[in-house]
């Protein structure tokens, strides 16, 4: 018995799609929709651009990009999508060379300001130029009393000028500390209606 040889029948239908099994020219046509017009277009325009039914073009959008369907499908898209990332790809070569271009073409126009423009930029992604910048976090809101006497005191100490000290004096108060009459020139006897 352990002689005998079985036999399998070839399954009947399509053979079962993989990876590898060739696109047809609408399934080409979605994958580069897909990856050039997804965000712009619903996969339901996508599909029918590609050349699908409008009445079926939602449900051919869902199984197209079902991987369990149309693996082909999925494959060729991240495929494409791969390529166009090493083509948009920025790297520090290409992004000098792209502004190298843009320098020598703005010379050759005479456009004086776009020429130094990117050579600034070329320097500034070499390295070339520091940008400095100081970030001050929080205020005199955040800060203690203590903490607000000492800057005051250091603050003294570093303009060297005598800073006047007094008393505030409330907003609606008529008199001005050292003016019982009220602001300069404006006593009883200094109104002009008083002539």
């Amino acid at each position: 018995m352990s002689d005998q040889v079985v036999e399998l029948k070839p399954k009947n239908g399509r053979p079962r799609k993989t990876e590898f099994t060739r696109l047809t020219k609408k399934q080409h046509d979605f994958v580069d929709l897909v990856c050039t017009k997804e965000g712009q277009l619903t996969l339901r325009e996508i599909a029918e651009q590609s050349g699908y039914a409008n009445s079926g073009s939602h449900t051919r959008a869902y199984e197209l990009l079902n991987p369990r369907l149309n693996p082909h499908v999925v494959a060729a898209v991240k495929r494409k999508r791969d390529e166009l990332n090493a083509k948009f790809s920025v790297d520090f070569g290409k992004h000098v060379r792209d502004l190298q271009k843009l320098r020598d073409a703005a010379v050759a126009n005479n456009a004086w300001s776009a020429a130094v423009m990117a050579e600034r930029l070329r320097g500034q992604a070499a390295g070339l130029y520091v940008s400095k910048s100081e970030i001050r976090v929080g205020s005199i809101d955040s800060m203690s009393r203590s903490d607000v006497e000492a800057a005051l005191a250091d603050l003294k100490k570093k303009m060297g000028e005598k800073i006047i000290e007094g008393s505030a004096v409330d907003a609606g108060s008529d008199t001005v500390e050292g003016n019982p009459d009220g602001p300069e020139g404006d006593g009883p006897g200094d109104s002009p209606d008083s002539d």
